[in-house]
């Protein structure tokens, strides 16, 4: 795969941005063109990655680009809507939620990167459980899942014509998943979800485009990752510790492998029906890091 990113077309007017490395704000998007406009499906971290992305949807298609759909809150897909300040800005409400009280990280915890003058903007459009618009004859279907999954606000788009899914962070593709905002057990029923819909094009927040075969992996994941919190919490062990002793196995090829110590506060806290502290869960992925910052080449 080359490192450049690259517009890839799934069918007439229908495209997936995908953005290698897929690392850590390091997201895809969709372009999706209608009869008089345009829809991207999420934006990106940064402002020079928004500005590149923009060029090739130029490039792709005349049409404005008049509509962003988020799949969810986090900064790398949300951000560079500020440079789309007369689009529309679709999600869940949960989204505007966390978009008006954002959750601020500690400086030390990723590596640095140029951020540039890029920011989320709240969505002028929300919905709570499906909303279907119609850009022309093809509609655009966006659900939530009914639960928190990979946050509480996901939304998956999907396309029944051409029977494109555009997951968001619901699926990641050669990443590790990453569950501290949402719900191990949700998730699941989200992958349900979207697999009951039969894709023929799986277009997966983080890494290459496939097929209905990238919902599977993710699944397993998260089954791996529920059994692990189950033994930790009845052996007393703290996330941190029982991700030290985790063997990951088969998922030890996964990038950003710092993500199980998240994954476990989360998954351990929902066994006690409680919720995780965020800003421990992150320092304790640096300490598992090696008390370095996470890697991130946005």
């Amino acid at each position: 795969m080359t490192d450049t990113p690259q517009l890839q077309r799934l069918a007439d007017g229908v495209w997936a941005y995908i953005q290698p490395d897929g690392g850590w704000m390091i997201n895809n998007m969709g372009l999706i063109a209608g009869e008089d406009a345009a829809t991207s499906v999420d934006m990106t971290s940064t402002e020079a990655r928004t500005k590149t992305y923009l060029r090739a949807a130029s490039d792709a298609t005349a049409l404005p680009l008049r509509r962003i759909v988020l799949t969810h809150a986090h900064p790398d897909h949300c951000n560079g809507t500020s440079l789309l300040p007369d689009a529309e800005v679709v999600a869940h409400r949960r989204v505007a939620e966390d978009l008006s009280a954002p959750h601020r990280l500690a400086p030390h915890i990723f590596s640095p990167f140029e951020q540039g003058d890029a920011r989320p903007r709240i969505p002028t459009i929300v919905y709570d459980d499906t909303l279907t618009i119609d850009p022309g004859s093809r509609p655009l279907e966006i659900r939530h899942p009914g639960t928190a999954a990979h946050t509480t606000g996901d939304s998956y788009v999907w396309l029944p014509a051409e029977r494109v899914l555009f997951t968001g962070d619901l699926v990641f593709h050669g990443g590790m998943p990453f569950a501290l905002s949402g719900s191990p057990a949700g998730w699941l029923r989200a992958l349900q979800q979207m697999s009951a819909l039969q894709p023929a094009v799986v277009v997966p927040g983080h890494g290459p485009v496939g097929g209905p075969e990238l919902l599977e992996p993710v699944a397993e994941y998260l089954r791996f990752l529920i059994d692990a919190a189950a033994d930790a919490h009845a052996r007393g062990l703290s996330p941190l510790a029982a991700a030290r002793a985790l063997d990951l196995g088969r998922f030890g090829d996964l990038a950003e492998q710092e993500r199980i110590v998240g994954n476990l506060h989360r998954a351990i806290a929902e066994v006690d029906g409680t919720e995780p502290d965020v800003a421990a869960a992150w320092q304790d992925m640096y300490d598992y890091n090696g008390g370095r910052p996470l890697t991130c080449h946005a």
